[in-house]
């Protein structure tokens, strides 16, 4: 059932999730497990495995900052202390002046870093990528918890709750150039923020994922003076992925924010599945999947979009089913809200553009996608929905991101 809000009235936390997180077996995390208290990597490390039962019910409390790069003694890995002497405009020479073709006999030193990359993207991923196991509450204390470059994963684990965290998304020291990727070639970075793979009843709440100190326009010149892609994504979900609710968080300034679905061949592992909120997250300076869908069932509540002119901000992938009700957006191109990428279904209830109806429907029919999603949310769970875009902006503005309208834990 889907109760209308005149205006917000948030509370202090919100003891349970809104959306799909709510259903299924629902959604608690580890609360009323062992709590642990961690401000180092190798702490948290610790922590998730809980004492050789990780996934028997725990509370980790983040505290400060925890960097995916930092050693054992303390020290911060780099570049070189995964793979001595790899140099991506050493590597990039093997690819000839325009990017086209990889040569190990280009020049002597190719095949050599070839093999650096490779063994250096391997040791940087085993360093800096920490799963979190079933029945896990990981919370940030206060308003300055934040994984600095750490690839955090769910790899099939269930009721898991990620809050009050900052995560900055880690660099590829070693991403790799891909010549007949697109029309002139692309780069493809491995690590995303979070990263949930078959994972099931998943809360995610207020958090922010941003790229933070090392921003995609600061990033060393590539091929046909684009700059190297060194992110992936904020937060991917994937391979047959189930009831996650993405609530009151950020997602700010990056290129692929959020990608829904394992890939269009994928429906063997991901058709039925993929049933996710989002509901009251701002998306600021994003460029495109906000999210983008495939398969899923994907109910998009109350959000708010602005910042620069976007790709697009919600794609329409292969046999996804996207309910859109009552966002704000503020976006240079209306027209780029909606975008279809094999898609045929998508619905939109009363959603804001510029302070006036959206008429997304109207766009999206012009794309050749029908309203006929085939699910309402009404008919699965209950919420409420704030009904005038000035509601839905203040609530957003004020309450989505860390340390906001949360509490301490």
């Amino acid at each position: 059932m889907c109760l209308l809000w005149p205006a917000p009235a948030a509370s202090a936390v919100e003891r349970g999730p809104v959306g799909w997180a709510s259903a299924g077996s629902g959604t608690t995390g580890g609360a009323g497990g062992t709590t642990w208290t961690v401000d180092t990597r190798a702490e948290l490390e610790e922590a998730l495995a809980n004492d050789g039962a990780p996934t028997a019910p725990k509370v980790i409390r983040v505290v400060g900052d925890i960097s995916g790069h930092e050693a054992d003694d303390g020290s911060l890995l780099g570049e070189q202390d995964y793979a001595p002497g790899y140099d991506l405009g050493t590597y990039m020479s093997c690819f000839g002046e325009d990017g086209a073709v990889w040569s190990d006999t280009r020049f002597d030193h190719c095949k050599q870093q070839r093999q650096l990359r490779q063994t250096g993207s391997n040791k940087e991923k085993a360093q800096i990528q920490l799963t979190v196991p079933g029945n896990t509450t990981l919370v940030g204390v206060g308003r300055d918890a934040r994984l600095l470059g750490v690839f955090l994963t769910v790899n099939t684990g269930s009721n898991i709750v990620v809050r009050n965290l900052h995560l900055e998304a880690p660099v590829d020291h070693f991403t790799s150039w891909s010549p007949d990727d697109g029309t002139q070639g692309s780069w493809n970075a491995r690590f995303d923020a979070l990263t949930v793979i078959t994972g099931r009843n998943i809360w995610i709440d207020h958090c922010a994922f941003t790229d933070g100190r090392f921003p995609d326009r600061e990033a060393p010149l590539g091929f046909h003076g684009e700059r190297v892609q060194r992110h992936d994504g904020l937060l991917d979900i994937e391979d047959g992925s189930d009831f996650v609710t993405v609530s009151d968080s950020r997602f700010e300034d990056h290129d692929k924010a959020i990608l829904i679905g394992s890939g269009d061949g994928r429906g063997d592992r991901d058709r039925g599945h993929l049933k996710v909120t989002f509901v009251r997250n701002l998306f600021s300076g994003v460029v495109q999947r906000a999210p983008r869908v495939r398969f899923g069932k994907v109910h998009v509540l109350n959000n708010v979009y602005r910042g620069r002119a976007p790709l697009y901000a919600l794609g329409v992938g292969v046999e996804s089913a996207i309910f859109s009700e009552r966002n704000v957006f503020h976006l240079p191109r209306p027209s780029r809200t909606v975008a279809a990428y094999g898609g045929e279904h998508f619905h939109d209830t009363g959603s804001w553009s510029g302070g006036r109806p959206a008429a997304l429907n109207a766009v999206a029919s012009r794309l050749g996608l029908t309203d006929d999603v085939g699910w309402d949310p009404a008919g699965v769970y209950d919420y409420r929905a704030l009904t005038s875009p000035s509601a839905v902006e203040r609530h957003v503005l004020n309450h989505a991101g860390t340390g906001r309208s949360y509490g301490h834990p």
